[in-house]
């Protein structure tokens, strides 16, 4: 691919394009193109007649996309996954792959505003031309709101305490840049757990900004629509939020993880597991890529 790799390194690489199953006609969608080490994967193995569309609503992944005749690239979020296989005049897919996590480049791209170890403006935006910043959730939301980000989404115990020290700041200053934000959530950290504490608070802000879970659930629906019977989705995570929505749904079909079972007991799932148990990257990835640490791969096949 033109451009391939220029800043992200594939997680579970192998793993996802064995367990996608590609057959070389076949129709496919990487929803999470990015550096397009998964797309171009997945091109080596299409044949002639083959497709792949890609989605990525970051400006910064178009500088990665194949000229390759057999790919199309999508500026879009994933959660308009439908929309525009209709637009294409496509109906049905043969698989799906999803690399949920935030790219190095995202991190350590101190303009984007999505990690604590820079200075810069507190933005956090995939598409940077969304409306709402990270500044904007702190500076405006009332302080309930602000807890309530912080409780569902950074899983924090301190919550409460955290938004209201952010209302109290931003009444004398407005919070815009990093180090502000920083300066006032680092109280609440005792030095030995600063690390873990500020990525939680960061998680929360960037789930909100970028509306992550909502368009996670959306796009899964969707994703069962297209799928073909034999069809397969697989699913990288990297936080419990996102891999309890993706777990449920690849065992019930919902997100509440509830199975129904007709009265001869078999139960009513549009799935079968490929995986039974959770795939995870083998200490030698995570030698070469830390952020592997934390990712999970979930196979599922469409079977109804």
């Amino acid at each position: 691919m033109d451009g391939n790799l220029k800043y992200h390194v594939p997680v579970l690489l192998e793993r996802c394009i064995e367990n996608l199953n590609i057959r070389p006609d076949g129709i496919y969608v990487d929803v999470t193109f990015g550096g397009g080490g998964h797309s171009g994967a997945i091109l080596d193995r299409l044949g002639t007649k083959g497709r792949l569309f890609g989605f990525d609503q970051d400006a910064d992944a178009e500088a990665n996309v194949s000229s390759d005749v057999r790919f199309t690239f999508v500026r879009s979020n994933f959660r308009y996954l439908s929309n525009f296989m209709d637009w294409h005049d496509i109906q049905a897919i043969d698989g799906l792959l999803a690399d949920l996590g935030v790219s190095s480049h995202h991190f350590d791209d101190a303009t984007r505003g999505f990690s604590f170890r820079f200075d810069g403006a507190l933005d956090m935006r995939m598409n940077q031309q969304a409306a709402v910043k990270a500044s904007d959730v702190v500076n405006d939301y009332p302080e309930e709101a602000l807890a309530t980000v912080f409780h569902l989404y950074g899983e924090l115990k301190n919550a409460r305490q955290l938004s209201k020290a952010i209302v109290a700041q931003r009444e004398q200053k407005k919070i815009i840049t990093i180090r502000d934000f920083v300066a006032v959530i680092q109280p609440f950290f005792p030095k030995r757990l600063e690390q873990k504490g500020f990525a939680q608070v960061f998680q929360a802000l960037r789930i909100e900004v970028n509306r992550e879970l909502e368009a996670l659930k959306e796009m899964l629906l969707q994703a069962l629509a297209l799928l073909k019977t034999g069809g397969r989705l697989v699913v990288i995570t990297y936080h419990s939020l996102e891999d309890r929505l993706v777990k449920n749904f690849f065992k019930s079909g919902n997100f509440e993880g509830t199975v129904t079972e007709d009265f001869y007991g078999n139960r009513h799932t549009p799935f079968r597991l490929i995986n039974n148990k959770v795939i995870v990257p083998d200490e030698e990835e995570i030698r070469r890529n830390p952020r592997a640490r934390s990712a999970k791969l979930r196979v599922a096949e469409k079977i109804a």
